[in-house]
């Protein structure tokens, strides 16, 4: 029995807490992650990974939806994690507000998947991609201030929450607006670059996660990376630890978690002290963007232009649908022919009159 009332109020308020913490452990969660990057880099295979099912991945045609299930412990609700996928690239970048909503940005997260084997188009597909994100988001944020100031002050905070209040760079960098992986696909084929390449490829990627306040690593076939990378999308997806493990070595797959890097680590742009001192930049990364590209210049498709359309593009085409299509564009074209001739003839009808 207590022997006094103020342990009578400990046990009433430890009581309360323990109750509180029981139900925060039983109410099930609902999470979304944003799958974006390049056209084939993996992002399909990454999710399907992820929530454990064991099917082929097939190219996402648009914008894809589906779901994973994981139980925080026995007889427990399962969480639930929306996942996202845009597929195309760059090229239907006009589908990134869908996904994004004012009702679920307060548990959304971006991964950006960067295909490592095409160097020349890395920087257009992460700049592309991340800005049209950031655009969406700075619109979600604030038409929430509109009507709730104090709402969408916090969600600008918990951009912060991944940089530690004593990092040296807190007044260098612009976290992203979402807690936001940066994931580099394909590592196997990327180990066998000349170091020199792998090194200012790492040292870019670093910079640019680090001046997001994102998380980034490598991955490829190998079990030890899909372990890696499956618990950091489990830590967005369903709140679970993610692996502790660090490596920054530009020989090895790069591991780093949001806010354990730093720019005195990372170090210069990859480029001659003469050389940095001709880029016209008027910003740190746009001067990272520059240095970058001169040793990896873009390469211009139309990928955006062209590809619009999915029935356009070749990925896929079926011979019997698209003979059918093709047809009937031709007759679409005829009739607008006539049509035209019709309208001159009688616009000719009405002058004569």
């Amino acid at each position: 029995m207590p022997r006094s009332s103020d342990n009578l109020w400990d046990l009433a308020a430890s009581e309360v807490q323990a109750k509180e913490n029981a139900e925060d452990n039983s109410a099930e969660t609902e999470r979304s992650i944003f799958f974006i990057g390049n056209k084939n880099g993996g992002k399909t295979s990454i999710i399907l990974r992820c929530i454990d099912r064991d099917e082929a991945s097939k190219p996402t045609l648009a914008l894809e939806y589906t779901f994973g299930r994981k139980a925080k412990g026995h007889n427990t609700p399962k969480d639930i994690a929306h996942f996202w996928e845009l597929g195309g690239g760059t090229s239907l970048l006009d589908l990134i507000q869908i996904p994004i909503t004012s009702e679920n940005i307060r548990t959304f997260s971006v991964v950006l998947v960067l295909d490592l084997s095409k160097p020349n188009e890395l920087w257009h597909t992460m700049d592309s991609l991340l800005q049209v994100t950031r655009k969406r988001v700075d619109k979600i944020i604030a038409d929430i201030g509109k009507s709730n100031s104090k709402a969408a002050n916090q969600i600008m905070q918990n951009i912060w929450r991944n940089i530690p209040n004593n990092h040296p760079d807190r007044e260098l960098i612009d976290p992203f607006l979402l807690p936001l992986l940066i994931i580099g696909s394909k590592y196997d084929i990327f180990q066998d670059f000349e170091s020199e390449k792998r090194k200012i490829i790492c040292k870019t990627l670093r910079f640019v996660s680090h001046y997001f306040g994102a998380s980034l690593l490598f991955t490829s076939k190998a079990e030890s990376h899909k372990s890696v990378l499956r618990s950091f999308v489990n830590h967005l997806a369903f709140g679970q630890d993610r692996s502790k493990l660090m490596s920054v070595d530009h020989n090895k797959p790069l591991v780093i978690p949001a806010g354990s890097d730093s720019l005195s680590q990372i170090g210069t742009p990859p480029a001659s002290d003469s050389d940095l001192r001709q880029v016209n930049a008027r910003t740190p990364m746009e001067l990272w963007k520059k240095t970058y590209e001169r040793v990896f210049p873009p390469e211009h498709k139309n990928d955006s232009r062209d590809l619009k359309d999915p029935a356009k593009d070749p990925q896929y085409a079926e011979r019997d649908i698209d003979a059918m299509r093709a047809a009937k564009d031709q007759e679409l074209e005829q009739y607008k022919r006539n049509a035209d001739k019709s309208w001159k003839s009688m616009t000719l009808g009405l002058h004569a009159q």
